[in-house]
């Protein structure tokens, strides 16, 4: 349990010096992802630390502590492989979709990403504990999802999308084998 909180509060505060400093210098700014330019697939992980402002990182910062907390719990190292799994797809679905002339930053497709992860993990894993967390975040958590739809032009529900997608994915990429008693007897 600790682990997960100290990755996490450090996650978090490692956003917010980041965007002290980038609001400070703006040298971070061309990390932003950029669609369909051949350059811009360097920016698809440095754009989930990036922020377009103090408002914009502070939207995110609740849901990634708290998800990134429940999503860490099961282990750290399969936690980094979903979270990259997430930024992977997140970011190539935003470089090949998101409009000409925008520039996506923002942890939010990280958000989304968990968000997807714990509602599936549960079952995927067919664990009923991850079933019941994945049906909490649905409660507190769900009315989110409603930003994967393109309602909004200032914000990228191409990165929300994706992001999700990237969390479903990384929950049967991930998954957890059942002990080997019951993969012998066939019981799951």
């Amino acid at each position: 349990m600790k682990p997960a909180a100290a990755v996490m509060v450090g996650w978090v505060a490692l956003l917010w010096i980041i965007e002290a400093v980038n609001g400070s210098t703006s040298a971070l700014a061309t990390y932003g992802l950029s669609p369909r330019e051949f350059g811009e697939l360097r920016d698809v992980i440095p754009m989930a630390f990036l922020h377009h402002g103090y408002d914009h990182l502070m939207s995110n910062t609740v849901p990634l502590l708290i998800l990134g907390f429940l999503a860490a719990l099961t282990g750290l190292r399969r936690f980094a492989a979903v979270v990259l799994t997430i930024m992977v797809v997140g970011g190539l679905g935003v470089w090949i979709t998101a409009a000409d002339g925008t520039v996506t930053a923002g942890a939010s497709g990280v958000v989304f990403g968990l968000l997807g992860y714990l509602l599936v993990r549960g079952f995927v894993d067919r664990n009923a504990v991850d079933i019941v967390t994945g049906l909490l975040v649905l409660v507190f958590y769900g009315s989110a999802l409603w930003g994967v739809l393109p309602t909004n032009s200032a914000v990228s529900w191409q990165g929300h999308l994706f992001g999700l997608i990237g969390g479903v994915m990384a929950a049967f990429m991930y998954r957890r084998e059942p002990p080997l008693n019951e993969r012998i007897t066939g019981r799951v």
